[in-house]
């Protein structure tokens, strides 16, 4: 290799200098970069200084340059959000219009409250009753078509709009149960023997041993004036049927007799004033369609 002018040597095996840098006997090709990549660089520097001016770039005091543009997300997000309430304007009215029983006869109504139901259910519902509305202990299940407080798009509405034991609205679902073991009503003995017998209503068997016929009676004496003498319940008052597979908080003897014991009942917000009156449509036929409603 030779000196060149530049301080580097001449690569005679490539016919290119090179920078003078040499490691291990390995010397450094003084090669240039591609010029399609250089360009790409000196481009992407203007279109960066092009972008700093336009748009919110730079943290300034109080948030960020504004850019010439005065482009944001959030303007981008309410822009967009005002077209789909608009292209929505027209059905919404129809909707607001009609009764929930016009809806639900009316293939493209039901369709579109459906769909917005959907929507408001993943929003304010899903958290307690699950995505699916498959509900979990203590929150419903919204398929199973077992309704507490009716399953009528009425009462669906009535339920949706007040909500249960929620003491902010006046005309929210109030319907108790009462403690029976805390408050001293019932033992633990005539607890136990109760749930014998209420598990009998759905089906399952009792401890070996159970004496039905007590656990009958004292059912009849403390529970029927809200779940009725056959155990079917009653929606006026939220009180379950006590007939079916369908188990609130739990089917298991254990699970009976601590709801003896503590009594008590969910609480759901009353939707009124939380979101529009069509909206609470909407999501009543959707709740409605999905359990098979009365």
């Amino acid at each position: 290799m030779a000196d060149n002018a530049h301080g580097g040597d001449y690569d005679a095996a490539t016919g290119k200098t090179t920078t003078g840098h040499s490691w291990d006997g390995i010397s450094e090709l003084n090669t240039p970069l591609p010029r399609w990549w250089l360009y790409t660089l000196y481009g992407c520097i203007v279109w960066a200084m092009i972008y700093w001016v336009l748009f919110p770039a730079w943290p300034w005091f109080g948030g960020a340059t504004k850019g010439l543009l005065g482009w944001n997300s959030r303007t981008v997000v309410a822009r967009e959000m005002d077209e789909l309430r608009a292209s929505r304007s027209a059905m919404n009215e129809k909707l607001a219009a009609a009764s929930l029983q016009q809806i639900e006869a009316t293939p493209e109504l039901l369709a579109f409250a459906r769909a917005e139901g959907a929507a408001a259910f993943a929003q304010n519902c899903s958290p307690c009753h699950g995505a699916g509305a498959q509900g979990s202990r203590g929150y419903p299940n919204l398929n199973a078509d077992r309704w507490l407080w009716g399953g009528t798009l009425d009462q669906i509405h009535t339920t949706i709009t007040h909500g249960a034991r929620w003491t902010a609205d006046p005309d929210t679902h109030a319907g108790v149960m009462p403690s029976f073991g805390r408050d001293g009503l019932l033992n633990k003995e005539e607890i136990s023997t109760i749930a014998d017998y209420v598990r009998t209503l759905s089906g399952n068997a009792p401890d070996a041993g159970a004496d039905l016929a007590k656990g009958k009676q004292l059912f009849i004496d403390n529970c029927s004036p809200c779940h009725g003498e056959d155990g079917k319940g009653n929606v006026e008052m939220g009180a379950a049927n006590l007939t079916t597979q369908v188990w609130l908080y739990g089917p298991t003897k254990a699970d009976i007799m601590h709801r003896i014991e503590v009594g008590g009942g969910g609480v759901m917000p009353a939707w009124k004033g939380r979101i529009d009156e069509t909206t609470i449509k909407a999501l009543t036929v959707f709740v409605h369609t999905l359990g098979g409603g009365k």
